[in-house]
């Protein structure tokens, strides 16, 4: 009996968003117009990729950056769900799938000590480059007209959920645990015995609730949660079944 837990990061694991938080580094702790209205829809991670060239062209170095990420504050509850997860990882594999970036992800859950929860952690790659640039790149490639070119997250949740079962495990059941509109692709793949838990006010939570009134629910079970102890509650009652 072992049960997967997916979790989303921005606004999920932490209560911010880890890309518009490194904004705090740069001067004056904002962007030029021109940068900012440089976004287009579906393409994020190419306007991170303009937005660390302007970090870098401003002498922004790694340790300021590193600073500056390791205070985001987790989501209300979080720390004392990590804490939880981290004491009963024979009943839970964990993993993160968010469009953040592996360098963001791997500093804040370094510098709180919760890296070891997460059995594997799907993000985009990010790395330094020799000039002391963050440079960053698309996770993978996907023929998912609903998801951001750059992550599918139900592609990723599909092929990790193969791959464990060529090796013999197989979930009792998932329970996903997200907040934003790219969470939607992998919570409408759940079955019914799984569980979606959507951040509440959040547009995974609206998206799930506009579905439900055109008559074409989700198939899995929803919760809708405010503190991490809400899914620390419901976690509990799960392993005492």
């Amino acid at each position: 009996m072992k049960f997967l837990l997916v979790f989303d990061f921005d606004h999920t694991i932490i209560d911010e968003n880890s890309d518009t938080w490194i904004v705090k580094c740069a001067p004056e702790r904002k962007l030029p117009n021109g940068l900012r209205n440089s976004y287009q829809p579906g393409h994020w991670t190419e306007y991170m990729g303009r937005v660390f060239v302007y970090l870098g062209d401003n002498g922004v170095k790694e340790d300021e950056m590193k600073r500056t990420m390791t205070t985001i504050p987790f989501t209300a509850g979080m720390i004392d769900l990590l804490g939880f997860i981290g004491e009963n990882k024979e009943l839970f594999d964990c993993i993160i799938v968010s469009d953040s970036n592996t360098v963001f992800i791997d500093w804040i859950l370094k510098a709180a000590d919760f890296h070891k929860v997460f059995d594997e952690v799907f993000t985009n790659p990010a790395a330094f480059s020799s000039a002391g640039y963050l440079t960053v790149q698309h996770f993978h490639a996907h023929h998912c007209a609903k998801c951001p070119k750059n992550l599918c997250k139900r592609k990723v949740l599909q092929e990790f959920l193969d791959k464990q079962l060529e090796q013999g495990v197989s979930y009792t059941q998932i329970v996903y645990i997200g907040d934003g509109g790219n969470d939607l692709c992998p919570v409408m793949f759940l079955k019914k015995n799984d569980v979606a838990m959507a951040r509440q006010g959040y547009t995974l939570e609206k998206k799930i609730s506009q579905l439900a009134q055109s008559l074409s629910p989700v198939q899995c079970s929803v919760l809708v949660w405010s503190s991490a102890m809400d899914i620390l509650s419901y976690l509990k009652l799960l392993i005492k079944e």
